[in-house]
């Protein structure tokens, strides 16, 4: 469907209007999964929607709008104007929904989300937003070809990058390249202005219809690409998930997934540059691909990026082939099965070939001004959701490892055990000891550490009432060991074990 110029969204009053209608139809996420129960729900999220139109078979408002925006049916439009309280002909002049005879469509999606945010007081944020973007494309495999200047709606990128962003209250927050506002809505709630950027006037459009669907007031759009709209400001916060499809130049660009940059340069731009626009403990986060090169590991690539005087935690969630991140694309795009599908693939594919592409890494970029701690690692194992407070407890731990000058300042420390940290041995019954030690974090990142007997005895004994140093020597002398040798062997094991988070400083 051709993009709709965005200037039709504006329209003053209706925003609000049309929050209303859809609060007073409890058209909440939460209705919505009940509504259509497990099955369909779960049908849904493979963009089948059978299941779910046999479960809105009533003429309730909820049912109806479920219908309308959720499943993409028509409904009629005397059930449409009662469950849109007369706002029918409003959203068709905006070019929300579309007309014929007695019948109504949407032609854009107003989506339910919800939200668990804490405001700026602390307290509870809106549990239930309202999104307004883009049709789904691919719905019960229709081909869908979207256009260049498409806005995505809520998608697991989102969700993602909502998880990773960190909530303490902040002064000032960026949201580069905004889409449709989903990073906005939360930054609202803790951060006292939001500045949202964007590329694309229509998304620009949808953000600010958005906001005042949502009564959102302290967010301010501006139009510009990567960092240009906003040369000279500096943020404390700032969350991108820039276009990071890594592609070769043919064919239509995608604005929200197409930089226009070869590579993964439109990500290192923005790792790169987005420092200058941190102000001093600012964190800039971003969720991201980028290229697994032939011959180099990935995190030597990505660490060349961060820029002097920062402290980075870098996580590489998961790694794609070649081959399959093609195909996810071309089918995000509507293109799986259509015309030129298998030429754009082989295109694609041999494009990555010849630029010694050995895969394609996903994960999260945690970028803080100031410092110089740096961890990335490699991490495809299940975390806890949000993930944003662990990023918070590591730059705790790396920050109070700066104040311990070296492993013998380390020695003179007491150190407590994470309350959430389990010990796993392995080994033959009745054996004297065990032939394998696993430390493994409960919450967080969920780490898992293997050990040895004098680390896990050290580890034991830490409950902050001795000192790291007395405690070696305590152990050492139990195991009629040489105490400087036990010290020099388990003292930078105890240092990683603070970075990582399964002890801290008393």
């Amino acid at each position: 469907m051709p993009g709709l110029p965005d200037e039709r969204l504006d329209h003053p009053d209706l925003p609000r209007l049309l929050g209303d209608a859809l609060a007073s139809a409890t058209f909440t996420y939460d209705a919505v999964a009940d509504l259509l129960g497990p099955q369909a729900h779960s049908a849904l999220g493979r963009n089948e929607t059978t299941p779910g139109e046999r479960a809105t078979r009533g003429s309730s408002a909820l049912e109806t709008l479920t219908r309308l925006f959720t499943l993409q049916r028509p409904v009629t439009r005397a059930r449409a104007d009662r469950a849109l309280g007369g706002l029918v002909d409003r959203m068709a002049t905006a070019g929300i929904l579309t007309t014929s005879g007695d019948e109504v469509r949407a032609r854009l999606d107003v989506r339910p989300y919800a939200s668990d945010d804490a405001g700026l007081d602390g307290g509870a944020g809106a549990a239930d937003r309202w999104i307004l973007s883009d049709l789904t494309p691919g719905m019960d495999g229709r081909p869908n070809q979207v256009s260049g200047d498409y806005v995505l709606g809520v998608s697991p990128a989102s969700t993602s990058l909502a998880q990773l962003t960190m909530r303490t209250p902040v002064g000032r927050a960026l949201d580069l390249g905004t889409g449709c506002g989903v990073q906005s809505l939360h930054l609202a709630t803790h951060a006292e202005r939001v500045v949202a950027t964007d590329v694309n006037a229509r998304a620009l459009a949808m953000t600010r219809f958005n906001m005042a669907l949502n009564g959102i007031d302290n967010v301010e759009v501006r139009d510009g690409s990567f960092f240009e709209p906003v040369l000279g400001d500096v943020f404390d916060l700032i969350a991108t998930n820039p276009p990071f499809v890594i592609s070769p130049a043919t064919g239509e660009r995608l604005v929200y997934r197409d930089s226009g940059l070869p590579g993964d340069q439109a990500v290192e731009h923005v790792v790169r540059r987005g420092v200058d626009h941190l102000a001093d403990g600012g964190w800039l986060q971003v969720l991201a691909n980028w290229v697994v090169a032939e011959g180099t590991p990935w995190d030597e690539r990505l660490a060349s990026w961060l820029p002097d005087d920062t402290s980075a935690f870098v996580v590489q969630r998961e790694v794609i082939d070649p081959a399959g991140y093609v195909e996810l694309w071309l089918k995000d795009a509507g293109l799986h099965g259509g015309p030129g599908y298998t030429e754009r693939y082989d295109t694609w594919l041999g494009w990555l070939e010849a630029q010694g592409v050995e895969g394609i890494g996903f994960g999260w970029i945690s970028v803080r001004k100031g410092g110089d701690a740096r961890e990335l690692v490699d991490w495809p194992y299940e975390v806890e959701q949000p993930i944003a407070p662990a990023i918070e407890e590591w730059e705790a731990a790396q920050d109070a490892l700066a104040g311990v000058a070296d492993l013998e300042a380390l020695a003179a420390e007491r150190l407590v055990l994470r309350n959430d940290v389990r010990q796993e041995t392995q080994g033959a019954p009745g054996a004297e000891d065990p032939e394998t030690i696993v430390l493994r974090q409960q919450r967080g990142m969920r780490r898992a550490r293997q050990v040895d007997t004098l680390e896990a005895a050290v580890v034991g004994a830490c409950d902050g009432d001795l000192s790291v140093g007395q405690i070696l020597d305590a152990v050492a002398s139990l195991l009629e060991q040489d105490a400087a040798e036990v010290r020099t062997q388990v003292l930078p094991a105890v240092r990683e074990m603070v970075a990582e988070g399964f002890l801290e400083l008393e």
